[in-house]
């Protein structure tokens, strides 16, 4: 096991199928160099409540490893997998199919759509306004500046566009019911871009910053927010994904099986 992903097979040269959640559910990736799904992602699913049982999608969804993660623990929860790179939507298609995967056949569907389209245009795509309660995101958080992989499909998971963060979060703000809840992993020096995006739409932030190991620095940031409200941020407990020996600490290793939440 590495990373709390267990490797199934190798399904072609360019592809591996890989078990999530102690084999509760299996994904086909990409093998070529391409993004794949990590600890990022099972920490992002873990942000939605044990007792959710509403409409959910997951912007940037790669292969579908969060949005999937939700629907494997949310018996009732209906999912969205909203990827615009036309390999990584085909591939979660391709993942949706598999044996290990039957059960959550009728509550998820794979939308190639680009988050960051705004009006008629995200409408046209399938997200209209108003149908979700919760939209979680693993949105790319490298700058443009940054050495860029040779990799196309690595390199659009990995550097965000030049509008930056605010399309995702508009494009939350419209795609949410009233009542409905956005959650966000990040770098933690992008804070302060979510923030400034989360005016005029979103509230009452909650920032958990994710350590690597106690004495070490966050490298990751979760922010969790309400639509249309107006509490001041929080900053949460930390959460700490390994021990000094580097095994996972007993919360994390919940957490990556799919037995617990952070919420």
């Amino acid at each position: 096991m590495m990373n709390g992903i267990t490797a199934v097979q190798s399904r072609s040269p360019d592809t591996t199928q890989d078990a999530f959640f102690n084999g509760r559910f299996e994904l086909i990736q990409p093998n070529d160099g391409s993004h794949r799904a990590g600890l990022d992602a099972l920490l992002l699913s873990a942000c939605v409540p044990i007792e959710f049982t509403g409409r959910l999608a997951d912007f940037g969804a790669g292969s579908g490893a969060a949005g999937i993660g939700v629907a494997c623990r949310n018996f009732a929860a209906e999912v969205d997998l909203v990827e615009r790179n036309t390999q990584m939507a085909t591939l979660a298609s391709r993942s949706l199919k598999l044996p290990a995967n039957r059960k959550l056949h009728g509550r998820i569907r794979v939308i190639c759509a680009d988050v960051a389209l705004s009006g008629r245009q995200r409408e046209n795509a399938g997200l209209a306004n108003g149908i979700y309660d919760w939209v979680i995101m693993n949105p790319p958080f490298n700058d443009p500046s940054h050495r860029l992989s040779p990799i196309s499909t690595r390199r659009e998971a990995h550097v965000m566009g030049e509008g930056g963060i605010d399309p995702w979060l508009r494009s939350a703000a419209a795609t949410l019911r009233s009542t409905g809840q956005v959650a966000i992993i990040y770098r933690p020096s992008g804070l302060g871009q979510i923030l400034a995006a989360f005016q005029g739409r979103f509230g009452a932030a909650r920032i958990i910053p994710i350590y690597p190991k106690k004495s070490e620095p966050a490298n990751r940031i979760l922010v969790l927010a309400n639509k249309g409200a107006k509490g001041a941020a929080s900053i949460m407990p930390g959460f700490v994904v390994h021990e000094s020996d580097g095994s996972f600490t007993d919360t994390a290793a919940s957490i990556f099986a799919g037995e617990t939440v952070l919420a």
